[in-house]
């Protein structure tokens, strides 16, 4: 009697097969490189601001959900450390590459498809730049991957609870970033368009969407309670034309080129096979939700990387078209894919030291286009010129309140133009014993004046000139900058107002900047 390990038998009943250990091989070489390099700058503004807000713990803020501040301040418990902070984006970035070659399997796919897939979640420069960093949106790659393969798994393999899943990743999803509602619509009018739409006849079905609401309430709740400021974040974007979509040719091109110029050709197999390949009509409603979900970012003036997350699904799905691709030609197409990703490597991960990198940039002409109008103007990238100079600017606060008198120590308020200024001073105050910031702009002016008459402001980057009036006396006492910061946040001034005719609690309406 032959052992049950012998022959074929043997390759299906081991732990890993061959192309199974690849992936992995992949998924661990992502993690490592992430990881190696996690420390090597300082902690991004929006980093900063997260860590702050996590630390007032609530059901939600201004500008976003709860789930990634939370996040952010539980890995700063024991002092400020980058690297812990990034470490679940290291992990998030690890695990997308195996759920998008599962994916590919789930239609079809074969092993070469499954590298191919995985490979591609690896190789696309902007999903490493989401998960380079903690932001709300370095979850959305794989939130919206496994959602797709939770529905997808669920007609694929008639496992109707795996829509129970589907929605507790989308309920979760939606405390993370609000965006994914985007895909959420998308894939619903897809499923709708196409036969796949039995889903809904489904209890379990509803049941998931009802457990995505249900874990969703109570962030949308705290928004009525506070007025959505949310969507005055958003209005101010789309009336101030801050984002620059531009033309829908641009924003292809833009996508082509952030995922890899050399991966272009699968995900775009992945948006047509499902309309020429008999095997893989049941993910047409797949493409169908790509196709929506950037008419909608396009429409309503989106930044591009608000569709980045939609990509290794179309990687998933034109891999598994691509199933019986000779495996030398695969080789050739993945080396290309490599050279190209490797290329851009230094722009999306912090490799070289910020010198080197400005140089790399200019020589190579590499400089990304600003997405935003904040973006103007970066000596490095925008992510890389926000994560400059925050300590520096609190030491130079730090200095000014420590120079005050004791009795207008007591009485100081340190107030900053934006919230990434307040969260420095938050985050590297604390062994300064600087008092909590104040600002305007999002959640930290519904947090409001603290108590602070307003007698004695520190102010950072204001403009002295528009305050004068206010004061009885106003002195510019440091300045603040740092090499390669960017250019608002660079020879700034700190200046100190003394008896402000208006109390704090006065003129805090017309600080408020919901952008």
């Amino acid at each position: 009697m032959a052992s049950e390990f012998s022959g074929p038998a043997k390759a299906e009943g081991t732990r890993f097969r061959p192309d199974e250990l690849t992936i992995w091989v992949i998924a661990g070489l992502t993690a490592a490189l992430h990881l190696a390099v996690a420390g090597r700058y300082d902690i991004f503004r929006n980093e900063l601001y997260f860590i702050v807000c996590g630390r007032h713990p609530a059901f939600g803020y201004a500008d976003q959900p709860p789930l990634v501040p939370l996040l952010a301040a539980a890995t700063q418990l024991f002092g400020d450390n980058a690297w812990l902070l990034r470490l679940p984006a290291a992990l998030v970035a690890a695990l997308l590459v195996p759920l998008t070659a599962s994916l590919a399997r789930l239609y079809g796919g074969s092993s070469l498809s499954a590298i191919l897939a995985a490979a591609a979640a690896a190789l696309a420069p902007a999903l490493v730049a989401m998960t380079a960093i903690v932001t709300t949106s370095t979850f959305e790659p794989i939130a919206w991957t496994a959602c797709a393969w939770l529905i997808a798994r669920g007609l694929q393999r008639e496992d109707k609870n795996a829509l129970l899943w589907a929605g507790l990743v989308a309920g979760l999803a939606l405390e993370a970033k609000y965006g994914i509602a985007i895909w959420l619509a998308a894939l619903l009018v897809g499923l709708v368009l196409t036969p796949e739409r039995r889903v809904l006849a489904w209890r379990q079905t509803w049941l998931g969407a009802s457990l995505a609401l249900l874990i969703a309430l109570p962030s949308v709740v705290w928004q009525s309670l506070v007025g959505w400021p949310f969507f005055a974040v958003i209005l101010h974007h789309a009336s101030a034309h801050s984002n620059f979509t531009g033309t829908p040719l641009r924003f292809e091109i833009g996508q082509i080129l952030a995922m890899n110029l050399f991966l272009a050709p699968l995900w775009l197999i992945g948006v047509v096979a499902p309309f020429a390949v008999e095997r893989l009509k049941p993910a047409r409603f797949l493409s169908i939700a790509l196709l929506l979900a950037t008419v909608l970012v396009i429409v309503t003036g989106g930044k591009d990387y608000y569709l980045f997350p939609v990509y290794p699904v179309m990687f998933a799905i034109g891999a598994a078209a691509c199933a019986g691709m000779k495996k030398w030609l695969a080789g050739v197409w993945l080396a290309l894919a490599a050279a190209n990703a490797a290329l851009l490597a230094p722009v999306v991960l912090p490799l070289l030291d910020p010198p080197a990198l400005k140089d790399y940039l200019d020589r190579h002409h590499l400089h990304p286009p600003p997405d935003e109008a904040a973006g103007i103007g970066a000596p490095l990238t925008q992510v890389d010129s926000d994560e400059m100079g925050w300590r520096a600017l609190e030491k130079q606060v730090a200095s000014v309140y420590r120079a005050l008198p004791p009795d207008e120590r007591r009485r100081a308020a340190i107030l900053a133009t934006n919230y990434g200024e307040a969260a420095a001073i938050d985050v590297y105050g604390a062994g300064d014993h600087l008092p909590p910031a104040l600002s305007g702009q999002n959640q930290y002016y519904l947090w409001g004046p603290r108590g602070y008459d307003g007698s004695v402001i520190i102010h950072v980057n204001g403009d002295p000139d528009q305050w004068r009036p206010f004061c009885q006396s106003l002195t510019v006492a440091a300045h603040f900058g740092a090499p390669y910061a960017m250019p608002y946040e660079n020879n700034r001034p700190i200046f100190i107002c003394r008896g402000s005719r208006h109390t704090l609690a006065d003129i805090w309406p017309r600080l408020r900047r919901y952008q």
